[in-house]
């Protein structure tokens, strides 16, 4: 038998070969030992196969099939018992010792069909339908079969008891049967052969009533149906989705299908169609006996409108808490939130706290999807627990969160948001990282808004305020909407300027000491407006940078400065500059491709790659993905990367371990000082003995006197940049010596 479990299809042949048995039982004489041996082999192997199988598929719930193959068993032994009676002591008594068995065998059966259905949950309403259906089947069993019997006075009252035993046990197995028939959301193959063993023993036993009540039954004519169901009931438990796990219905109602109420209904009618049958209708116990039942049909019927009345109910206050709230982190959504605010706005002084995370697509990057997940759990829960009570908290995108205070002053405003920005600096334990997320917070009032999306837009405006200067969080004002006008249109005159020649390219020397001898030049880029005269790159770039045009300026710049330095090597050959410097945006390093920008760039021009150094800022690739794979490409070209404005991020060593670097450009604020004794003399010494240690080169910008380029020098950095030296001109003055950087 073990064999065959590992066949493949073990209850298939369990079928064939009780199938062929059955058959050749029939072939067998009847009322033989032979036929009566081979008819109790049967079931006995049937009932042995049951216990094998939950040895062998260890299902989740196996006292329910123990107790099956304990009911075949006891069915075995009763055959085995009549066969005993009738062809050792040549006797057929009934009721007789085999009634024992036989009866003591519909308990286990029911049961184990009782526990394998039991749901996890509640499933009151398949206990309905089936409950139905049970009743209105059970009311014909007791019409053409439980009636007639009781009724006949020429049977004894044991007689009587026994063979209404039967179907009256038939009755409660019909109920088990329909509720598995009918729940089609724990059906399995396995089940369908259990119901179908069960239907044919209901059946069989029904069939063998009738016949003994009506007719002169003395023969084995019904056999087969007893046969086939010990032979089914051992193929379910041989079915490898006996062990399929049982589901949870709790929350899941029944569905209504069409099948379902074809077959409540059907239920239903029967009580009224039997009243029409002659001979039902005129007997006062069965018409007492059908009223009750359709007294009952209708209480069932009422019970399971009401459950579904109620299951709609509850779906409709599913569907409507999943129409209003995130399912990330079950805050309220952004139709809520502007729902509660449409409100607030009607009755109060609203005042709306708006936070946006910062490094969530880098965390999405480096970590995975289920990291930034885990970190937007987590603010979520600081965000609700921060925000104190009586508000309404929602998550309005992938990034923002929002606190609403219906009826608040500006300063109690003001502390909520003031909490939120200290607490989301704090690292965040995921995936076994400790992140760091920053955030911009922004604050605006009701107080004259006309709508929930201005309020929201004011608060969006102070958000972006804030991130911008660096401030925990910052308060909407008129002045910060006429700046984001004036941005506006600033922003769309210079998509005019780039197509009118307005903007301009200029380079500042980059000196090689002690010799000072041009080494490179950085090439920066100037706006002249024909109204506005020179618009400072302080004013423009970060507009730029918003807005998205920095990518295609930065592209003509790269393309511009490329052209003119091998313009300046065939001009002044051994005296041009040996590299030209370009600052790269993070925008432009975000975008997909940007390294095969540059190669493109390279290729039409000429230039070799390393003459070309892209200089990039701390704040650019600290966030990591894109912007340090981009660096990575670069370099695999052959460009030298720059890290700009060096010592000033909060992480600037750490960042050496994970972007390539040739250069580290020393910012203004450490050389302004460097004549003084104290700390600032120390680091910068400290930062040009890094870059010696690390290989790279050291560039240290601002320098705009000769004490401070000595005193440079005299610490050891042999690259420096400022006006000392030169300021941005679109064609400075080389020495035409040979460049000394390496």
């Amino acid at each position: 038998m073990g064999a065959l479990v590992r066949a493949g299809n073990p209850w298939r042949w369990c079928t064939a070969a009780g199938l062929l048995a059955t058959v050749v039982y029939y072939l067998l004489p009847a009322g033989t030992a032979l036929a009566s041996a081979g008819y109790n082999t049967i079931g006995l192997i049937a009932g042995l196969t049951i216990l094998a199988a939950v040895r062998w598929h260890r299902p989740e719930r196996p006292w329910a099939w123990i107790l099956f193959g304990v009911g075949i068993i006891l069915s075995v032994a009763g055959d085995f018992t009549w066969w005993y009676l009738d062809h050792i002591r040549h006797v057929e008594p009934y009721p007789s010792v085999a009634d024992v068995f036989y009866i003591a065998s519909y308990p286990p059966l029911i049961g184990g069909l009782f526990l394998l259905h039991r749901r996890r949950g509640r499933d009151l309403a398949g206990l309905i339908d089936a409950a139905m259906v049970a009743t209105g089947l059970s009311l014909v069993l007791w019409v053409f079969v439980l009636h007639p019997v009781a009724a006949d006075d020429a049977a004894s009252m044991l007689e009587r008891a026994v063979s209404t035993a039967y179907p009256s046990l038939d009755a409660l197995l019909l109920a088990m049967v329909a509720r598995l028939l009918i729940d089609r959301r724990a059906r399995t193959p396995s089940t369908d052969l259990l119901a179908v063993a069960a239907v044919l023993l209901l059946l069989a036993d029904v069939a063998f009533s009738v016949a003994t009540l009506y007719f002169d039954y003395d023969g084995r004519a019904i056999d087969w149906g007893w046969l086939m169901a010990y032979v089914l009931w051992a193929a379910a438990a041989l079915h490898p989705s006996m062990k399929a796990p049982v589901p949870d219905t709790s929350g899941a109602p029944g569905r209504l299908g069409r099948g379902r109420l074809v077959i409540l209904g059907g239920s239903s009618v029967l009580a009224p169609i039997m009243l029409f049958i002659p001979s039902v209708g005129a007997d006062t116990v069965d018409r007492i006996v059908i009223g009750a039942g359709a007294v009952l049909l209708f209480v069932l019927g009422v019970a399971r409108m009401a459950g579904v009345t109620t299951e709609v109910r509850g779906q409709a206050v599913a569907l409507e808490r999943l129409a209003n709230s995130d399912d990330l982190t079950g805050l309220h959504n952004r139709r809520h939130f502007y729902r509660a605010l449409g409100d607030a706005l009607a009755g109060g002084r609203p005042q709306v706290v708006l936070m946006g995370l910062n490094r969530l697509r880098a965390i999405n990057d480096e970590l995975g999807h289920l990291a930034g997940d885990d970190v937007i759990v987590r603010i979520a829960d600081r965000v609700r627990a921060l925000a104190g009570p009586d508000v309404t908290v929602a998550r309005l995108s992938g990034d923002e969160f929002a606190v609403l205070l219906r009826d608040a002053g500006e300063g109690e405003a003001d502390a909520v948001a003031a909490r939120l920005a200290d607490a989301v600096h704090d690292p965040i334990n995921t995936a076994g990282y400790e992140v760091l997320v920053g955030a911009g917070v922004g604050v605006a009032g009701g107080a004259d808004a006309a709508d929930p999306a201005e309020v929201l837009r004011r608060a969006g405006v102070a958000m972006f305020a804030a991130k911008q200067s660096g401030e925990p969080y910052r308060r909407w004002s008129a002045g910060l909407d006429e700046r984001s006008v004036e941005e506006a249109r600033l922003g769309a005159q210079m998509r005019h300027a780039l197509g009118e020649r307005q903007f301009q390219v200029v380079y500042q020397p980059i000196v090689a000491m002690p010799e000072q001898r041009v080494a490179a030049v950085e090439a920066l880029v100037r706006w002249h407006h024909p109204r506005l005269g020179t618009v400072s790159p302080a004013r423009f770039i970060p507009v730029a940078e918003r807005n998205g045009l920095i990518v295609e300026l930065g592209a003509w710049i790269l393309q511009t400065a490329c052209e003119q330095l091998v313009r300046w090597t065939a001009e002044l050959g051994p005296g041009a500059p040996e590299r030209v410097s370009v600052n790269v945006s993070a925008r432009q390093l975000a975008r997909p491709g940007f390294a095969g920008t540059v190669a493109d760039v390279l290729a039409r021009t000429g230039l070799p790659a390393r003459r070309l150094t892209v200089e990039v800022t701390e704040t650019a690739v600290f966030d990591g993905g894109p912007a340090v794979t981009a660096l990575h490409e670069l370099r695999a070209l052959g460009v030298r990367i720059a890290l700009d404005d060096f010592g000033t991020g909060h992480s600037s060593l750490g960042l050496l371990q994970a972007v390539p670097v040739d250069v580290l450009k020393i910012d203004k604020s450490f050389v302004d000082r460097i004549t003084e004794a104290g700390r600032h003399a120390v680091i910068a010494e400290a930062m040009i003995q890094v870059s010696h240690g690390l290989g790279l080169d050291a560039v240290a910008e601002g320098v705009e006197t000769a004490e401070q380029a000595e005193a440079l020098t005299r610490i050891g950095y042999r690259l420096l940049q400022g006006y000392h030296f030169g300021r941005p001109e679109a064609e400075p003055a080389f020495t035409g010596a040979r460049s000394l950087i390496p």
